[in-house]
């Protein structure tokens, strides 16, 4: 406490929302010294940056996007990125590079431009020029020139010498370039371009839709061309002969360059043309038009806008026209700019167009043109982490050096249908060292039911690899094979919570249809034949009533190892009784047909709560897998539940107040019987049951890779229970909020530490469950795992939220793993059963007579942090992190050479206690 260090995220305070996504926070505390913290904050919706104006260097290859903000986002080659900032903040409204000279031009909001130099390490500002007379609204910089004109809002051009960057003096007035062509004023400058085949020559468009040539050697214009529409854009033919206009009334004019009396022609790309000759119907306008010429055929003209008036609610679209082919692409956000890729730099030369760079609101689109179809390419930056909306997130530091090329090498063999074939076009820059010596990796879990590893090791994130969990359950088809929950109102395959084991890569992931699945890292593909149903039920006394019943027993039964019976009479498949009520349903439904699963993340578990008695299942709160064990723990609102995924058993499945066994200190008062719940326009039961088979509480679909032993292919018994223990309010309900595996002292006066599973519970009660594991190899697949309370209760103000533990010097104790293997290679037997069999190195009984409190737990609540002595379980220290709010999450983490207890508050604070 004495050398805390806190710091204010934001204003306001953060309150979690049932059934919405919260903020979450990942902190990486450096361990060489005390520099800033490394923070994730994730929000439901939300975007990185609000894009502005872009840029393209068809030279070398880099994109620049500007944002409102004043932020500036060079991008390269897929890992290459760069982010600067405008000390001003102010909106970048146009972006020009020098092409091939590692210098790019930024004209902001604030009427002022910079020169920016991208040849060194950190890109920085060179020169800066303000305009405080005149607003900046529209920027050209010519191919290989020195000259840069800055049309402004009064009409004006003012010219800047690039490499000094002051004004040359030479102004073009807006009065004499319109002279007598229009009493008023034409409006502010919408576009400068100068001829592609003669530099000297200046086009400049009018917002009020006049358009003049200027000739900057003799000073004076030599045509002007009016149109009554205003103008938005326009774009030069590469012969300089011809230019085109895109205007407000959704039209396009194209005009000769020596016939200013009228258009040569006028297009209306989305308008109605009526029969009788007459001038189609005004359309929305045309916010930019390009115009891009091949060799082997018809030109391109690329446009944005210009839809009809009639098109109501129809997304945003770009349209492509080639020879006598109209292409209508529909965007997913509001386009704010686009530009054409060519192979060719020069403006005078046939452009051959290759590809459209569209930047939207959210996102960025690469459209590729040589294509039939347009495909789009895909997109290998993370603009966004948001692309389904983030709804939890973990954070791994110092992870094992293969496990990054690992998840990138499956990560690239993905196959995605509908993509460009070709190579991303924006390939520019070099990767350089990343920022960390050590791997670090972001784990995000989505709405959608994705989840997608991150390489965080270097500036900017980077994707290595995506999982889509939904793939193990069937589609629904129609509205009646919607999933059947009322605990989830959308996103039925939304991720809630994810434990993952580094070394031996294991994943677990639990979502919102109160459903787990365990999956195992593997380079080959394989297909899954057969899914296993496992099953597990127990009678109810006859005290119980089935309102009773379904409240309080949705974890319910207990057993140390799986015990055969006659399978239940009742139908694997069946929703719902004989009197309309759910029983024994999932909220999903596990896909039947064999499953073929790529390289990568494969399952090895599937386990759903089911509902009963017309009870829906409670969500999962708390997630931990153990590879050492083999083992994986969840819980919620009503109880814990232990699964031993090598055997595909169930050990424990025991409801919170029966873990204290006779040691329950809350004083829990029983609760009258309520009604179940009724579908729609179903009947209630006349009375209570006098007898009441529950029908299964947990539903393990299993997908085994291998044989199952004998001893556990049948896996559903029958288990009497008393119905001594009375029922808890739901307000009053006691959830599991964190579990945490641990090979340490589970009972008071131990002297060997062995594996554990620690239990935190929301009334602030932390338990220690032992595990008694038989020995490696092939008698842990056939042994059965034997798991105990053992009586240890610690108590702290406020929900669990973290426990770790340290051993006798201070050293944070990680949990027990195996190394990763590949499981489905049958010539690596022998190696497979090595790395069973390897098991982290404890202390042994002698050594732990003599050293005496070898081990400390660490815990943090809501509202305190505890340090215990183990195996006494004595009390060290103790400290009220907060009284006027709440913790939402801590870690326990290694910072300056000590171990920090890291807090993030509903305040906004974060704080590090050492």
């Amino acid at each position: 406490p004495s050398h805390a260090l806190s710091c204010r995220v934001g204003s306001g305070s953060l309150r979690p929302r049932m059934g919405k996504a919260v903020p979450k926070l990942c902190v990486c505390l450096c361990a060489s010294c005390t520099a800033p913290f490394y923070i994730c904050l994730t929000v439901r919706h939300g975007f990185p940056y609000q894009p502005s104006a872009m840029s393209f260097d068809p030279v070398q290859k880099i994109l620049a996007i500007g944002t409102q903000t004043g932020a500036l986002r060079l991008f390269g080659r897929p890992g290459v990125e760069c982010y600067c900032q405008h000390d001003s903040g102010a909106a970048v409204i146009q972006l020009q590079f020098l092409i091939n000279e590692g210098a790019l031009v930024s004209a902001l909001a604030d009427d002022s431009i910079h020169l920016w130099n991208l040849r060194q390490k950190r890109p920085a500002v060179l020169h800066s020029l303000k305009f405080n007379r005149e607003r900046i609204t529209f920027c050209h910089l010519p191919f290989q020139s020195k000259w840069l004109y800055i049309g402004t809002e009064r009409g004006n051009i003012h010219i800047v010498n690039v490499e000094s960057f002051t004004l040359s003096g030479y102004v073009i007035m807006w009065n004499k370039a319109i002279e007598l062509s229009s009493k008023a004023h034409p409006g502010p400058v919408v576009h400068i371009s100068d001829n592609p085949m003669d530099e000297g020559k200046l086009i400049i468009g009018f917002e009020s839709g006049i358009v003049v040539l200027w000739d900057l050697k003799s000073k004076k214009a030599d045509y002007r061309y009016t149109y009554d529409e205003a103008i938005h854009s326009v774009a030069w033919h590469h012969e300089g002969k011809q230019f085109i206009c895109s205007h407000s009334d959704g039209t396009l004019t194209i005009w000769n360059v020596k016939s200013p009396g009228k258009p040569a022609q006028t297009i209306t790309p989305h308008g109605k043309q009526p029969k009788d000759g007459k001038k189609p119907e005004p359309c929305k306008p045309i916010l930019k038009v390009e115009y891009k010429t091949t060799r082997a055929g018809d030109p391109f003209m690329i446009l944005s806008g210009g839809l009809s008036y009639d098109t109501v609610g129809r997304r945003p679209c770009l349209t492509v026209m080639h020879g006598k082919s109209t292409a209508v692409l529909e965007m997913d956000y509001p386009i704010v700019d686009f530009l054409t890729l060519c192979e060719t730099p020069y403006p005078n030369d046939f452009q051959e167009p290759y590809a459209v760079v569209v930047l939207l609101e959210k996102d960025l689109v690469v459209i590729d043109l040589a294509q039939n179809g347009y495909p789009i390419f895909e997109n290998p930056y993370p603009l966004t982490i948001h692309e389904s909306p983030v709804t939890c997130c973990e954070y791994f530091a110092d992870c094992p050096v293969d496990i990054i090329p690992a998840l990138y090498s499956v990560g690239s063999r993905q196959k995605r249908q509908g993509y460009s074939k070709k190579e991303w076009p924006i390939s520019g820059g070099n990767w350089g060292l990343g920022t960390q010596s050590y791997p670090e990796i972001i784990i995000t879990g989505h709405a959608d039911g994705s989840v997608k590893f991150w390489d965080a090791s270097a500036i900017m994130l980077q994707v290595l690899y995506k999982l889509k969990t939904a793939k193990v359950f069937e589609k629904s088809r129609n509205k009646e094979d919607k999933p059947c929950t009322d605990i989830v109102d959308e996103d039925p395959f939304a991720i809630q919570i994810m434990s993952w084991c580094a070394e031996s890569r294991m994943l677990c992931v639990a979502g919102v249809s109160a459903h787990v699945i365990v999956y195992r890292f593997s380079k080959q593909e394989v297909t899954t034949e057969v899914l296993l149903e496992v099953r597990l039920q127990y009678e109810l006394n006859d005290a119980d009533s089935p309102e009773t019943a379904a409240e309080q027993q949705s974890l319910p039964g207990s057993t140390s190892s799986p015990q055969t019976s006659a399978p239940p009479s009742h139908p694997s498949t069946s929703s719902s009784s004989s009197d309309g009520i759910r029983d024994n349903v999932p909220c999903l439904k596990v896909r039947s047909a064999p499953l073929k699963q790529s390289p990568g993340y494969q399952v090895e578990l599937v386990v759903q709560l089911v509902w009963v008695s017309g009870e829906p299942p409670q969500q999962v709160t708390s997630l931990a897998v153990n590879s050492s064990y083999g083992l994986m723990a969840f819980g919620n609102s009503n109880g814990l539940a232990i699964v031993d995924y090598l055997q595909k058993t169930v050990l424990l499945n025991l409801g919170t107040v029966e873990l204290y066994g006779s040691n329950d200190p809350y004083q829990r008062q029983p609760r009258s019987p309520r009604k179940s719940r009724q579908p729609s326009g179903g009947k209630e039961p006349d009375g209570c049951c006098t007898s009441l088979l529950c029908l299964p509480t947990v539903l393990l679909s299993v997908c085994p890779l291998r044989a199952a032993p004998p001893d556990a292919r049948d896996t559903s018994f029958s288990r009497s229970r008393s119905s001594s223990v009375t029922s808890i309010d739901k307000e009053a309900r006691e959830a599991i909020t964190a579990l945490h595996f641990a090979d340490t002292f589970a009972r008071k006066g131990e002297n060997c530490a062995a594996p554990t599973l620690w239990v935190g519970t929301s009334l602030g009660t932390v338990l220690a469950v032992a595990l008694s594991l038989p020995p490696a190899g092939e008698q842990r697949l056939l042994q059965p795992v034997i798991v105990s309370p053992s009586g240890t209760q610690i108590r702290l103000k406020g929900s669990i939220l973290r426990m770790a533990f340290l051993d006798s010097v201070g050293a944070i104790l990680p949990p027990a793993h195996e190394a990763w293997y590949e499981p489905n290679a049958p010539d690596e037997r022998e190696e497979r059963e090595k790395a069973r069999k390897r098991r982290p190195v404890s202390v042994s009984p002698s050594a732990s007579q003599e050293l005496g409190e070898i081990h400390y737990a660490v815990v943090c609540s809501e509202k305190q942090a505890k340090v215990l002595a183990l195996p006494s379980q004595s009390c060290v220290f103790k400290h009220n992190i907060t009284e006027t709010s709440f913790v939402l999450r801590s870690d326990v983490v290694q910072m300056s050479g000590s171990v920090c207890v890291t807090c993030f508050c509903a305040n906004g604070h974060i704080m590090a206690l050492r």
